[in-house]
């Protein structure tokens, strides 16, 4: 039996930009599931046990699954779980991702580093969607509003950081997945969209704090300040919402005007 409410499926949930994805949608009213990596039901002051208490505060269930969505299997584990306990996932939200664990200059890139950011970030994101939407497809139906699919990429996707080719490249695939899946699912009636989102403060950039103060202080954010995992997750939930529903395959970037050409 499909849960009254909205649900929606959030990978990386469990710190960073999810973590305040997984936030601001409990406050529209949806449901959440939340994916990651890391399990541990004794740490509620960081992690996905850490969301789970945000969430619920909101007055939202969270249902926590562990599971690494570069894993065929884990993949599947996390769509059966979603399925199994709320009979539907409204809205998927392919966040997870890495950075690589060294930057290195695209000269001296490695196999193995590149290997493991793209399997994450590009391969994982493209299959579990796939099996996502298959799901919805099967039960397009019986939605009270259609389903969607959100893909958080980055301002990488087109623009150049040689220290870290390998992520880029990673951004730029899962921009070009989020529109074939956008071509591909129109015809359900399944939006898909994709967020851009610029330099972020989360501990995925913590390593480089002092250089990009120094960059935005000289300018390279119009808005002149970081942005926050809660405007990340507040563009979510205006897609989510479906205020956009004439806009698939809609690229928003959450950047604070880095997009702006200027002189």
């Amino acid at each position: 039996m499909m849960s009254a409410k909205r649900v929606a499926l959030v990978t990386g949930a469990s710190r960073g930009i999810g973590r305040g994805i997984a936030i601001e949608l409990a406050k529209a009213g949806f449901d959440i599931v939340g994916n990651g990596r890391q399990y541990n039901p004794e740490n509620n002051k960081k992690g996905l046990f850490e969301v789970k208490e945000r969430v619920e505060a909101e007055g939202a269930k969270f249902l926590p699954v562990k599971g690494d969505i570069s894993v065929d299997t884990d993949r599947k584990y996390i769509i059966k779980t979603a399925i199994g306990e709320f009979g539907k996932i409204d809205v998927l939200v392919n966040n997870a991702g890495v950075a690589p664990q060294k930057r290195m200059d695209i000269l001296e890139t490695t196999k193995d580093s590149y290997d493991r950011v793209l399997s994450i970030n590009a391969r994982g994101p493209f299959f579990l969607t796939q099996l996502a939407a298959r799901k919805m497809i099967d039960h397009i139906g019986e939605y009270k509003k259609k389903p969607c699919i959100i893909f958080i990429s980055s301002i990488s996707a087109y623009v150049s950081s040689p220290s870290r080719a390998e992520y880029c490249i990673s951004k730029a695939a899962l921009s070009h997945t989020a529109r074939l899946f956008a071509d591909r699912l129109a015809e359900y009636e399944i939006n898909v969209y994709e967020i851009q989102p610029g330099i972020i403060q989360t501990d995925m950039t913590e390593p480089v704090t002092e250089k990009y103060d120094k960059l935005i202080a000289g300018g390279l954010v119009p808005q002149k300040r970081w942005g926050y995992p809660e405007d990340v997750g507040k563009a979510v939930v205006a897609l989510a919402s479906g205020s956009f529903a004439y806009s698939t395959g809609l690229v928003l970037e959450i950047s604070g005007g880095m997009n702006i050409n200027r002189l």
